[in-house]
């Protein structure tokens, strides 16, 4: 399922037009990106659980199996 996708599904069930259910995605998904950027745990019961995680430095050539560094980054688990 897409973006597209869902807001039509949540239009449908709640009676609202596409450009409604529109706002209401964006805005659920903005206070997600918001909260996971201040490093806040979200829980969506029936769902999950996201939180930010530190991503390691360090990492595997595919082809060689030799070990490298590669460059630190956050990722959203």
């Amino acid at each position: 399922m897409n973006t597209s996708e869902l807001v039509a599904k949540i239009a449908e069930a709640h009676s609202v037009s596409k450009t409604q259910a529109q706002g209401i995605v964006d805005s659920m998904l903005k206070s997600i990106m918001s909260a996971a950027a201040n490093g806040e745990e979200i829980s969506l019961p029936g769902f999950g659980k996201l939180k930010v995680r530190d991503a390691g430095t360090r990492g595997r050539n595919p082809t060689s199996g030799e070990k490298i560094k590669i460059a630190a980054s956050r990722k959203l688990t």
